[in-house]
């Protein structure tokens, strides 16, 4: 083939490339489970404090999951010291049993954490996430969630600030 088609084509994907409004991405792999003591602990970069942002949790799992939902318990630390803890449910599969996400052998989840978010006091950001998931009629927690492959977060720059 004509080498300017491959020129093409690699331009075209850069410029494509940046369009995204993802600022941010980080994962931490897990042993393929999560333990329910372990925090997985993720330190923001400083943002413009003009600017909103999205932020998701992205996890991937395989096949050994054995839940369809998953609950999370994720906290904000503040650079002030101020601490802001959310308990979330996310739904992980279909009714039927098929597995939300994308990809194949491991299943990938971006899963929606804060929208709007200014981040407006100076200095670093902590974010701490935890699984909190139960088996039924069960009080303790799952000591190891199985099938857990990566936990990561994701920072966007919101659409109301692209507009």
């Amino acid at each position: 083939m004509d080498k300017r088609f491959f020129i093409i084509v690699f331009f075209g994907l850069v410029i494509t490339s940046c369009d995204s409004n993802q600022i941010h991405s980080e994962f931490k792999s897990m042993p393929n489970h999560w333990p329910i003591e372990q925090s997985v602990e993720f330190q923001l970069p400083e943002f413009d404090s003009l600017k909103k942002y999205n932020l998701f949790f992205n996890i991937r799992n395989t096949n050994d999951y054995n839940f369809n939902n998953l609950f999370l318990i994720a906290s904000m630390n503040f650079p002030n010291g101020k601490v802001v803890i959310d308990t979330l449910e996310y739904q992980m599969a279909n009714p039927n049993g098929t597995w939300l996400g994308s990809g194949n052998r491991v299943k990938e989840n971006k899963l929606w954490y804060k929208e709007n978010v200014q981040f407006i006091e100076e200095g670093i950001y902590i974010l701490k996430i935890r699984q909190a998931m139960r088996n039924n009629a069960s009080v303790a927690g799952v000591k190891n969630l199985e099938g857990i492959t990566d936990v990561g977060v994701i920072v966007e720059i919101s659409q109301v600030e692209r507009q």
